[in-house]
């Protein structure tokens, strides 16, 4: 079962509408689908026609407690023909405070043990996140190998993704596998140059990341979420149903890669030793200097011995990593702001916009 996220901290950006009627257009095609509503505003409950104060059981019953992921089954509603929803409400908010006592990694990975004692009859889990990347969005990270961001064409929209890319970058490493990221652009109204311009832009900072799919803004996907059905089932010919159906055939196109597993015993103690490497950063203005790769995971100074000195005018900062032979990318974190080295012309451009510098360990 592919498991994915529909995930973006701003509100209004077509996480639900996504969510719903990719499901409907996935079913379409001959998919089974479960839908998991991760949000306590109940928004993907009610697109698809369940009323959250009618149920009796929905996802608290299954993630507030330890032995409540074997009830998911038995909260799942049939919604339509190859889509089942697993509910939520209201309740679902007071969640992060119920679990506040527990280990980290027993409060984020419940919904990805719930989902795997589900029978094998789903090919697909659409997880819709709350606007907010808190205890419940963990939750679907760590379920899910796949992430799609709706992306409103905004200029304002498209700097709030960058940080949450960013963001998911760096919570790759604690929740403990890659994620597959894609952009999908969502609100697209082509009669204007402004939305035309965004596009474009998106296009060229999210390159590969971004579908070739764009949702244009269509009255019926609201039509079709006040009467609790995905638009393809309401109105078959309406733009939405169309650009979700093309979607949906990307999606199905392109799995995710497959997974990274940790490298056995015996090839561990073959590797070389790694290698002692020194890389400084001068700057007179900057307070605060960390580094950040895919050595560290993308967490800034994790594992990284740091050593600041003056240098005249400037301040200095030393990096000390232990790396075995290879090729790196990373980034500086300067007072909060991501940099790419300036001392080191190898760069590449960074999967989410920016450039990567390139550290080659011989």
């Amino acid at each position: 079962m592919r498991v994915i996220a529909i995930v973006n901290q701003k509100g209004g950006c077509g996480k639900t509408t996504s969510t719903v009627n990719l499901a409907g257009a996935l079913a379409a095609d001959g998919a089974s689908v479960l839908v998991v509503d991760m949000d306590p505003q109940a928004h993907a409950t009610l697109a698809l026609g369940i009323d959250p104060d009618e149920l009796s059981e929905n996802l608290y019953e299954v993630l507030a407690e330890p032995t409540g992921v074997a009830l998911l089954e038995r909260v799942l509603v049939n919604v339509s023909e190859r889509i089942d929803l697993a509910p939520s409400s209201i309740v679902l908010s007071a969640l992060e405070q119920k679990l506040a006592s527990e280990r980290h990694d027993a409060r984020t990975e419940r919904l990805a043990t719930a989902l795997d004692t589900l029978p094998p009859r789903y090919e697909y889990a659409l997880i819709d996140c709350p606007p907010n990347v808190g205890l419940l969005t963990f939750n679907a990270l760590r379920a899910a190998r796949e992430v799609i961001v709706p992306l409103e064409t905004s200029f304002f929209a498209i700097d709030g993704v960058q940080k949450l890319l960013e963001t998911i970058a760096l919570l790759t490493d604690r929740i403990g596998h890659d994620l597959s990221v894609r952009i999908l652009p969502t609100l697209y109204d082509g009669r204007t140059r402004y939305a035309r311009q965004t596009l474009g832009d998106i296009r060229e900072l999210f390159k590969d990341l971004c579908f070739d799919s764009v949702i244009r803004l269509n009255v019926k996907l609201r039509e079709a979420a006040r009467h609790g059905v995905p638009v393809n089932l309401y109105t078959p010919a309406a733009n939405g149903a169309l650009d979700y159906a093309a979607a949906a055939l990307e999606i199905e196109a392109c799995p995710p890669p497959p997974a990274r597993t940790d490298v056995p015993t015996e090839e561990k103690l073959t590797q070389p030793d790694p290698k002692e490497i020194v890389i400084r950063f001068r700057d007179a203005a900057a307070g605060d200097v960390r580094i950040a790769g895919d050595f560290n995971g993308w967490v800034p100074d994790k594992d990284v011995q740091s050593l600041v000195q003056a240098e005249g005018p400037e301040r200095v900062w030393t990096k000390i990593l232990n790396l075995p032979p290879g090729t790196y990318h990373y980034r500086y974190v300067v007072d909060g702001e991501w940099r790419e080295d300036p001392d080191n012309p190898n760069a590449v451009p960074g999967p989410v916009g920016g450039r990567n510098s390139v550290l080659v360990v011989r």
